[in-house]
């Protein structure tokens, strides 16, 4: 196996972390500097090879497939500078978001809001859309206040809203596209206390007061389980503190043996047994107690989750949130169809990022899961039919089977993006089978 700009084959097979998407790549690389970087994709360029880099492999999608050169950012990890006066820091692509997040906090800094999983890297989180929750805030690249991008050609272009703007625009999800990014540049500020509050509601209240919840909270959020007509809402606000984490048994009980250890047996059973799944269901939506604890922004948003799953989410326009959830239960209710995992509700204001989900208009998430292993298709169709009909826009890292078409009608600034393909990577170094159909030709 090569590392640095090396041409040495490997047979390695790369495997995402779902485990359903798998590419042989003819070569790897690990450049230790956008250089190195830019160095190899020359020669890859030379030697007729298509070009992807990878990240955790979190994406559900093959976005980040190749049989060319696989790029691997693991050595351009760490932040390189951070500008107090200016709010903001600037991190290498490859850096972990946990790592990131610990780093910040450790210089007394943190993102104003961010996912609830910080497996992935810094590039391969934004590239995809990965987003929290939010009134006001929630995609990580609607953070990004700048960044680094190696072309096609290894030409390094530095992007943010008065340099190459319109790279700044697209890239900041750009799905791999575009380029590869070697550095972001986030808007920081002091850190700050969030408390929590996590309690157990009707779906019926939940979606009666949805619009008064999401307005009252600076991040709401809830999880409703199928086959019940229960759900768990957590809200996030801003507190002056001190910090007053969860006790190490309520954090053992409900992060830990609820919601991984026990989770794990009781969607195993599920996948064996599907009849027992309504009952457990029952059970499990009533298991989680209501608790409210204080912290630290990213020991609040994020949590472990060791439980592998495939997933499907879409975002529709938050006034048809309400429609299309009760529009999803009923379609559960009146099918033979066995769920074993809560389907998982949060929002986001508009953002001006050509291909973000929550581009142009406020948003709502819906994301349908299904246990590894389990027969997901027919639950994921059924669940995308309802989500394309109140215009819904799938996440770029998650299970869909929409086109470029498709994407053209969702996206008014759909063209804006292929235009700038077209200019930084005419002959599709960049390209893979997902982007042909996603983006086109």
């Amino acid at each position: 196996m090569s590392t640095g700009t090396g041409s040495g084959k490997t047979t390695a097979t790369w495997r995402n972390w779902a485990g359903n998407v798998t590419a042989r790549p003819a070569r790897e690389t690990t450049p230790a500097s956008v250089d190195e970087l830019a160095a190899a994709l020359r020669r890859a360029k030379e030697d007729g090879l298509r070009a992807k880099a990878v990240g955790t492999g979190h994406s559900f999608t093959s976005t980040a497939s190749t049989d060319g050169l696989l790029i691997r950012p693991d050595l351009l990890t760490g932040i390189r500078a951070v500008d107090r006066a200016a709010g903001t820091v600037t991190v290498e692509a490859g850096t972990p978001l946990k790592r990131l997040n610990a780093a910040l906090a450790r210089e007394g800094l943190s993102l104003t809001n961010m996912g609830d999983i910080m497996e992935q890297t810094v590039s391969g989180a934004v590239s995809t859309g990965t987003h929290g929750t939010g009134r006001d805030s929630a995609s990580i690249a609607a953070q990004i206040v700048g960044l680094e991008l190696v072309t096609a050609d290894g030409t390094v272009l530095t992007c943010s809203a008065d340099e190459n703007p319109d790279v700044f625009a697209a890239a900041r999800i750009g799905l791999g596209a575009l380029g590869v990014i070697t550095a972001i540049t986030f808007a920081v500020e002091p850190i700050f206390f969030l408390t929590a509050r996590e309690e157990p509601m009707t779906f019926d209240e939940v979606t009666e007061d949805f619009n008064a919840l999401v307005t009252e909270n600076e991040h709401f959020e809830f999880y409703w389980f199928p086959h019940t007509g229960n759900c768990n809402t957590k809200r996030n606000n801003r507190s002056p503190g001190p910090a007053a984490p969860p006790g190490k048994v309520s954090a053992f009980v409900e992060d830990e043996l609820l919601s991984n250890g026990l989770f794990q047996v009781v969607n195993s059973v599920g996948r064996a047994f599907p009849a027992t799944i309504p009952g457990i269901a029952k059970i499990s939506s009533k298991a989680l107690s209501a608790r409210t604890y204080t912290d630290i922004p990213y020991k609040v948003f994020t949590s472990p989750r060791r439980v592998r799953f495939m997933e499907m989410e879409y975002a529709v326009p938050r006034e048809a949130l309400v429609a299309a959830l009760r529009e999803l239960k009923t379609m559960v209710d009146r099918s033979r169809l066995r769920i074993s995992f809560p389907v998982e509700v949060r929002t986001a204001p508009a953002d001006d990022i050509t291909l973000s989900t929550a581009s142009g208009r406020d948003t709502a998430y819906i994301a349908v899961h299904m246990y590894r292993g389990t027969p997901y298709q027919a639950y994921f169709t059924a669940a995308e039919r309802i989500f394309t009909a109140h215009e819904g826009r799938p996440h770029w890292g998650k299970v869909h089977t929409r086109d470029a078409e498709y994407f053209s009608k969702q996206y008014p600034r759909f063209g804006e993006f292929t235009a700038l393909r077209d200019r930084l990577d005419p002959d599709r170094m960049f390209g893979n089978d997902y982007l042909r159909r996603v983006l086109g030709a």
